[in-house]
């Protein structure tokens, strides 16, 4: 039997979950759950805030527009999500669309848009890279809803880098190599006593990084460039690829 009902519709609602309590819908979620999927009175769904765990519950209409959910019983217990940070330069939008959720899939718990020499998009709407983020989670099962970061230079963000978070570099100039070893072996090196190193993965933008950017990162004791092997990426694939490698080395995966 599988462990998770994926026929079962999942929402996102912004309060407290506990059994017997009431979640009011917003309009928009009242409209998509009565005029487009058309569920009725008593319908059953997941609902879920990022904090109190996933729930069963059942649709209340009020009217045809107006919606609540009455929560029923725990599903899930809340869980934490891997301590992986994902840093990108922003692209044009339904490319970052498409980025962010892939993101939000392979496990990052937080976004962090970096401003590049390079980057092509450094106007970036932070509340559509959220709802993204949210609807990602409701469809794949994701318990947490990840941290979205207002947009930072690449050089200011580095200088506030906390030391202890392992930060991969995607570096197309990278000697090539198995990448998921040299992972292992540079967060070995660094003797962290936690089975799960605070791991952020760091993708640039289309036309790569900078040779003064790529020599600032060079230089830092947390980073580890890593390759993605001999074909050249685009960043939204980059991203898939890279939160896999990390994933499978040092993540959750294991």
């Amino acid at each position: 039997m599988a462990r998770y009902d994926f026929n079962a519709q999942r929402l996102y609602v912004d309060c407290d979950l506990a059994e017997g309590a009431r979640a009011p819908l917003s309009k928009e979620q009242s409209n998509y759950l009565l005029n487009v999927l058309r569920l009725r009175d008593g319908d059953l769904l997941l609902a879920f805030n990022g904090r109190d765990g996933e729930w069963r519950a059942r649709l209340a209409s009020v009217s045809r527009k107006e919606a609540a959910l009455t929560i029923d019983s725990l599903e899930r217990p809340q869980t934490q999500p891997c301590d992986l940070h994902y840093v990108f330069a922003p692209l044009k939008h339904a490319r970052l669309d498409y980025m962010v959720q892939k993101a939000i899939e392979m496990g990052a718990a937080k976004l962090i848009p970096a401003l590049t020499h390079r980057t092509q998009n450094s106007r970036v709407n932070v509340e559509r890279m959220r709802a993204n983020a949210i609807e990602a989670a409701e469809q794949c099962g994701v318990l947490t809803i990840p941290e979205v970061d207002e947009p930072k230079k690449l050089e200011k963000l580095l200088a506030e880098w906390p030391s202890d978070r392992l930060l991969v570099f995607c570096d197309e100039d990278a000697p090539p190599g198995d990448p998921v070893a040299r992972l292992r072996a540079f967060a070995g090196d660094r003797q962290t006593d936690r089975p799960t190193p605070p791991l952020a993965v760091l993708v640039g933008p289309e036309g790569g990084f900078d040779a003064g950017e790529r020599a600032m990162l060079a230089a830092l004791p947390f980073v580890v460039p890593v390759s993605l092997g001999p074909r050249i990426l685009r960043a939204d694939t980059a991203a898939v690829a890279a939160l896999a490698l990390v994933q499978a080395a040092l993540g959750d995966w294991r």
